[in-house]
């Protein structure tokens, strides 16, 4: 094997996960989102109190994504979120539990994947599909066990803080797998969505100007009518 081939294997692919988790959680929350600089070797990934989320993803290589949120770093996220996007703070949920409060978490983790697998698609040259999020609100005495399914799966957990301090877990359970770059390739940029959406309305407060017709075709179009 070529010495120069670079090689990318669990720890990358989890960094690339982790990465897409501060990525979205920082601009949904404008917040300061961070993760732990070491990483630990799990056997079993788990839904944890206070919530727990996860993701199924299937295709170039398949696995699960948990993340377990304590009730604070969750009430944290969301609120923030909700505040960022113009809500009233009178307006917001009091409890972890509500239903408003797991369908934002949810929301955060299909950002958070599709940010994923769309580097994926650009970084590993491969295709990787997930399904909806599913959350659960648990309480202290409550730990499920996930069944991935996986011939050789290998397990990672990381440590992430909020601003204020709050911890949440992120869980990646994987099959054993290595990517290896055989051909130089163009990574495409991730498009930014603030700069199409400001394309669009330039685009939509600009009409496009008519065409306008020769003397001579709205000679003929009269003439088609009769007159």
């Amino acid at each position: 094997m070529n010495q120069d081939n670079v090689i990318f294997g669990t720890e990358d692919i989890l960094r690339s996960l982790c990465n897409s988790v501060t990525k979205v959680l920082n601009i949904a929350t404008r917040g300061d989102i961070r993760y732990s600089g070491m990483v630990q070797r799990i056997t079993k990934t788990c839904l944890k109190p206070d919530i727990g989320c996860f993701v199924l993803f299937d295709g170039g290589f398949s696995g699960l994504v948990v993340i377990n949120f304590s009730a604070q770093a969750a009430m944290e996220l969301y609120e923030s979120y909700m505040l960022n996007m113009g809500m009233a703070k009178s307006d917001l949920a009091s409890s972890h539990t509500s239903d408003e409060v797991a369908n934002v978490m949810g929301e955060l983790m299909n950002q958070i994947v599709g940010d994923f697998t769309g580097k994926v698609a650009r970084e590993l040259q491969t295709h990787i599909t997930q399904n909806q999020p599913k959350m659960l609100a648990l309480n202290k005495q409550v730990m499920l066990s996930v069944d991935t399914n996986l011939d050789k799966p290998e397990a990672r957990r990381v440590t992430f803080y909020t601003g204020r301090n709050n911890i949440f877990y992120l869980e990646l359970a994987i099959d054993r797998t290595e990517f290896i770059k055989l051909n130089d390739f163009e990574q495409h940029e991730a498009a930014d969505p603030d700069e199409l959406l400001a394309q669009v309305n330039a685009a939509s407060a600009t009409p496009a100007a008519a065409p306008t017709a020769s003397a001579s075709e709205q000679d003929e179009f009269l003439k088609s009518l009769g007159m």
